[in-house]
């Protein structure tokens, strides 16, 4: 027996409704969790300097470096969870589920021990300047010493999305986001703890998150329930999460390898600069909310759908997907080139701070849709199983081509302007990849019974 109360079967019924229906609560999630990033670089800018606010503002690439490659794992196990529920799969659904949770332990373990071991090394490789190291080294080891909750609570929240249920990670997500606010205005306004209150105020957060999901998890019945004493690797389970996630892993880890060598070169720069994109970059966050709803919706949306065998419904959803990512992030972008100067002005008014966010504003944000295009494509591709496919491009164009055209352009010209210019470019290479792929998938193939 299911507890059907908040699960969503996508293999019947309307197809926007379906995706709209899971997109929304994704969405919200995704907003609430950037308004308190974007709080704690508010908060710290304000109330600790601009330093500090370097120090926390310029740490997402280095996270989701240290992140990537193990959320990309439970992306992968999303894809596999998602076909087994599709198609009526109890026992093999409960083993994957399992063997995930199973997984996200360890990975957490891992990370929390190279996270507090390496960070410094690390922000030593990325050219942190002196004057931001030591607020940038007690930044991140305090975050990382709350990396498994964090893991798990991805791992949780994506088989909470793969069985069709996105609205119990929204209402925990929202409950955690209002902790970490009132947290972060007592630890840094009022304490003046600066960015070790910030970090501790995440990492709070972090663990309810985790712990609310497991919470419903451990209650839910049949073969989604999370018991704790069967938590343990399913060998055929773990090959085909690993054969879906080891590649969205890489993929991310490409990514945010090449993110942090340009985080590197931006270093050089200054803390004024880095204060600027970093503020910029929360900023730009806001543009990713649709393009990971759409993306997750999809990915799951495909995954029942091909599981369950109905391949046309499938490659609609898709297309819907797509669409929908693109009109939406580019309408983002449109706002945040015209506000770009109020909202940069959030975290720092410094003039010098200001002039350097709104300049990244006004280079990158009309492509947008460019970003979401090549994301959503992504998604489809690892909802049909052919997850290397986004790996490889993005190795290409995301990586190699980016990191290649910074460090040629700026021995030329050493401006802000050519690593600006250099997301856009990259985002438009992909983009013609991806759009080949799309149109070559077989989709009546990708719907067959996965090998196991």
């Amino acid at each position: 027996m299911r507890d059907t109360s908040r699960m969503v079967d996508m293999t019947n019924g309307s197809i926007w409704r379906h995706m709209v229906k899971f997109a929304v609560p994704v969405l919200l999630g995704n907003l609430f969790q950037q308004f308190y990033n974007t709080f704690d670089s508010i908060v710290v800018g304000r109330f600790a300097g601009k330093d500090a606010l370097a120090a926390v503002a310029s740490s997402g690439n280095l996270i989701f470096m240290m992140n990537a490659f193990f959320i990309g794992l439970t992306m992968g196990a999303g894809v596999i969870i998602s076909r087994w529920f599709g198609g009526k799969d109890d026992e093999r659904l409960e083993a994957a589920i399992h063997t995930d949770v199973a997984f996200g332990c360890l990975c957490g373990a891992l990370l929390t021990v190279v996270g507090m071991v390496f960070t410094p090394q690390i922000l030593i490789w990325m050219r942190t300047p002196e004057d931001v190291l030591p607020l940038s080294t007690l930044y991140f080891r305090i975050f990382f010493a709350g990396s498994l909750a964090s893991v798990l609570y991805n791992t949780f929240t994506g088989i909470l999305r793969a069985i069709g249920d996105s609205r119990t990670p929204l209402l925990f997500l929202i409950f955690a986001s209002g902790t970490n606010i009132v947290l972060d205005l007592i630890f840094v306004g009022a304490f003046r703890w600066g960015v070790a209150g910030a970090a501790g105020a995440t990492v709070i957060s972090q663990v309810l998150s985790a712990v609310l999901c497991g919470i419903r998890l451990m209650h839910m019945e049949g073969a989604c329930r999370l018991n704790l004493r069967r938590i343990r690797f399913d060998r055929v389970q773990l090959r085909l999460v690993m054969n879906q996630g080891i590649p969205t892993g890489l993929q991310n880890s490409i990514i945010a390898i090449a993110n942090v060598v340009v985080q590197s070169n931006i270093n050089t720069f200054g803390g004024d600069v880095m204060a600027g994109q970093g503020a910029y970059s929360k900023v730009e966050g806001f543009a990713f909310l649709p393009i990971t709803a759409f993306g997750m919706a999809m990915t799951t949306f495909i995954g029942q759908n091909l599981g369950a065998g109905q391949y046309e419904r499938a490659r609609k959803g898709a297309r819907f997907g797509v669409i929908c990512s693109i009109v939406l992030a580019e309408c983002i972008g449109v706002l945040i080139f015209f506000l770009a100067p109020y909202a940069v002005r959030l975290f720092n008014d410094d003039p010098d701070v200001v002039a350097v966010g709104v300049r990244a504003a006004h280079t990158e944000a009309l492509f947008f849709f460019a970003l979401a295009m090549a994301h959503g494509i992504s998604a489809v591709m690892r909802g049909v199983g052919k997850a290397k496919i986004p790996m490889y491009t993005m190795l290409g164009c995301w990586c190699l081509l980016r990191v290649a055209y910074i460090t040629v352009m700026l021995r030329y010209f050493k401006d802000m302007l050519v690593i600006f210019t250099a997301y856009p470019l990259t985002w438009m290479c992909s983009c013609v990849v991806f759009i080949i792929c799309y149109l070559r998938i077989d989709w009546e193939k990708a719907a067959r019974p996965i090998p196991y």
